[in-house]
């Protein structure tokens, strides 16, 4: 019987019975593991026995974690590491050689920007941005070069909805794998791998974890492809994620489905109630009947997620003067966290990319992200609704 969702967030496709009767898996907090005799070390270094060498190259917490974000995404294989950028620079780099060619969506975060420019400079892997919305714009951006296409839905930070299956059955025309940056929606939102996506990668740090107290990024495809990026990308690049980080991790996922569901109903309250103040001149919500993407969204997400952008009416001193006069919501750049976050993505997540692009990329100097959190929503409008009133 296949288990739902939520009960294979918590218990895994595996009953680990052999901890003493641990409701909670132990953490493996050790850097190496002996061998019981000079050959059986042999036989693991070349891949005859699957026990466990050395922590960088796998650990057995790491490796819970490794199999529940699998399943949440319903893939083959799943690979943790030290944040989300190492999880996104090991998937790209491995489908990449120099001189390769990436398409990108028009929107990305700030550091993913930032490796692709890093990619650039020192490899010639050159990158393009497009709407993503019509498939001959796309194929005719594809060069004979071009390795993968990468990209977000929903976009950080404007929102925009990306079609997953739309996409895919694109790339694989030209046999082009696909790599969704599923972190805004959760795989309890969102699986692109079910939309025939290749690999799903996310910052654990967000709403996986959804306590604001790991750091940590996790990648979900086939195996064979994980397995190549296991043993080289991960293994020599270092990316790997701490036993600690992933048991804390763990933890986080047993309640990813009760969380989700609360920074879903709050955020649609919240988009709800900035739509109808005179203060506010764009809001952005997934699912909101005045997204030109809702239909997109209805398709392929179960909720609209639990980020809500809005532009203010007025500049960057008054986007400032609001985040500056809020109480209960704190500034700061993550999201999916208990707390409700905002943030001013021009003069922080996406500070690192130029002007020009920003604009390009729908990124302006009045616009503003929410990230809503588990409180009661009516106080954490009361909160933002006093700070717009000073205008």
């Amino acid at each position: 019987m296949k288990e739902q969702p939520e009960t294979l967030y918590i218990h895994g496709k595996d009953q680990h019975t052999e901890f003493y009767g641990s409701l909670s898996l132990p953490i493996y907090q050790t850097s190496t593991f002996s061998f019981p005799t000079a050959e059986d070390g042999e036989r693991r270094f070349a891949g005859e026995d699957q026990g466990y060498i050395y922590s960088r190259l796998g650990n057995p917490t790491v490796q819970a974690l490794e199999e529940r974000i699998a399943s949440a995404e319903g893939g083959e294989k799943g690979l943790a590491f030290a944040s989300g950028m190492a999880a996104t620079s090991a998937i790209l780099t491995s489908l990449t050689k120099a001189g390769s060619h990436i398409l990108c969506s028009n929107g990305i975060y700030g550091c993913t920007y930032g490796l692709l420019s890093l990619l650039k400079e020192k490899y010639n892997i050159t990158h393009d941005f497009l709407d993503m919305r019509d498939a001959q714009e796309i194929a005719d951006r594809i060069q004979p070069e071009t390795s993968c296409i990468f990209i977000e839905t929903p976009i950080n930070p404007t929102m925009r909805i990306i079609d997953l299956k739309m996409i895919a059955d694109l790339a694989h025309e030209y046999n082009l794998p696909v790599v969704v940056d599923n972190t805004f929606a959760s795989p309890y939102l969102q699986q692109p791998l079910q939309h025939g996506c290749d690999v799903v990668v996310h910052s654990a740090t967000k709403y996986l974890n959804g306590h604001g107290d790991v750091i940590g990024g996790v990648a979900v495809g086939k195996q064979s492809f994980m397995d190549e990026v296991a043993k080289t990308v991960r293994k020599d690049g270092g990316g790997t994620m701490a036993p600690f980080d992933a048991w804390l991790l763990l933890r986080g996922l047993k309640t990813l489905h009760v969380r989700m569901e609360r920074h879903c109903y709050n955020a649609k309250r919240i988009a709800a109630q900035l739509k109808q103040h005179h203060r506010i001149r764009e809001v952005f919500y997934p699912t909101d009947a005045s997204h030109p993407d809702q239909s997109i969204a209805m398709k392929q997400m179960t909720e609209g997620g639990g980020v809500v952008t809005f532009t203010i009416e007025g500049s960057k001193k008054d986007a400032m003067s609001v985040m500056n006069h809020l109480n209960l919501v704190k500034i700061a750049v993550s999201l999916g966290d208990a707390e409700t976050l905002i943030q001013h993505p021009a003069t922080m997540t996406h500070s690192t990319i130029p002007p020009s692009e920003r604009e390009k990329m729908g990124v302006n100097d009045s616009m503003v992200r929410l990230s809503v959190g588990l409180e009661a929503w009516e106080d954490v409008w009361k909160d933002l609704e006093q700070a717009l009133n000073r205008l």
